[in-house]
């Protein structure tokens, strides 16, 4: 088996990275000259306790410290990114040779693994996901080849919403040689412990959560790597100096002394999603409604195209997955408020009708 060392790119390995001015001098009681900052402040600043006009942590140390401790995971394995699109594009460009390497993903799943594998111009392989949205780790394991650098799986997966097989997770765990990355966006919706709690044991599993969905926070970008030591160095390595900013390091700091909060957010939308679930079989228009662990639902319609058109039309948008394969006619519609569900299927009844 190759080691992580082996695995990353020998360009990445002899880089030298960008040292930043903040990295070592944090304490706001120093004189600082050192960054080139505007030391008057900014335009119209409010909240002193912001310092906006002062470079962030470029490793983000109070944000880190206080997530380790929830998730009970080691600081020196944590990695921030601006959203988890950030730590994609990162660990395909840190492991990934142009022209030369390849990540392989389960399809239907998250567009942006692809998006960001064009443009770092290396190739992606699918293995199509079975019947019922399960990903096959035989298929997986015999299709991966020397230049497979990046395993993708999505759980609860995107535009399915269910959770993968732990037990074929597993089996690729233990037998590619390469990284795994589970990205675990939307797994606070899941009534699953997901596999934060097994990177101790795989060195080269990287697992994905987010801010956006379940901690409602989409609007500062924030994404979390849950991994090892040796991949945060690189990740570090690599990523801009300052990647998460100021406002989003304090507003994270804040949400997180109320943590146990996030359980009632959390019920609050399961609790819709169950609500829609039913209403939405109750449709004519609806053919089938898939099990979700997320916060959406894909729903599979008589009339995909004609049902999204004429719900944008009354100012109601959900997502058209018809043109994706294995999801053939099918919306993806996210749980709303109470008030926004309700809208909805009062709207589709009059569509109906």
């Amino acid at each position: 088996m190759r080691s992580i060392d082996q695995l990353v790119r020998r360009n990445i390995r002899e880089l030298i990275p960008y040292t930043s001015a903040r990295e070592q001098f944090l304490d706001n009681a120093l004189t600082l000259l050192d960054a080139n900052e505007n030391p008057w402040g900014s335009i119209g600043m409010v909240d002193n306790h912001q310092i906006l006009n002062r470079y962030p942590d470029p490793y983000q140390r109070q944000v880190k410290e206080k997530i380790a401790g929830i998730k009970n995971h080691p600081v020196q394995g944590i990695f921030l990114g601006n959203g988890s699109d950030e730590i994609i594009d990162l660990l395909i460009r840190i492991f990934c040779e142009p022209e030369t390497d390849e990540i392989l993903t389960t399809s239907p799943t998250y567009g942006m693994y692809r998006v960001s594998a064009a443009i770092n111009n290396v190739r992606v392989s699918e293995i199509l996901l079975d019947k019922t949205f399960q990903l096959n780790a035989d298929k997986i394991l015999s299709d991966a080849g020397e230049n497979t650098k990046l395993v993708f799986i999505c759980s609860p997966n995107n535009p399915t919403g269910n959770l993968m097989d732990p037990n074929q997770i597993m089996k690729v765990l233990d037998r590619f040689d390469g990284l795994v990355v589970i990205d675990e966006a939307y797994m606070d919706f899941a009534h699953d412990p997901g596999f934060i709690q097994h990177c101790s044991r795989y060195p080269k599993l990287v697992v994905m959560q987010t801010f956006s969905k379940a901690w409602g926070m989409a609007g500062i970008r924030l994404g979390v790597a849950y991994t090892s030591e040796e991949i945060v160095r690189f990740l570090n390595k690599v990523k801009p100096p300052y990647n998460v900013n100021q406002l989003t390091q304090k507003r994270v700091l804040t949400s997180l002394e109320d943590a146990h909060e996030i359980n009632m957010l959390v019920a609050k939308v399961r609790n819709g999603r169950e609500w829609l679930r039913k209403e939405l079989s109750a449709l004519s228009g609806v053919e089938k409604v898939y099990p979700s662990d997320a916060n959406f639902l894909l729903v599979k319609m008589n009339q995909a195209r004609s049902t999204f058109n004429a719900l944008v039309d009354r100012q109601i948008v959900v997502r058209d997955r018809s043109n994706v394969i294995l999801c053939e006619g099918c919306l993806r519609i996210t749980v709303g408020t109470e008030e926004e569900n309700q809208r909805l299927i009062e709207v589709l009844k009059r569509i109906e009708s």
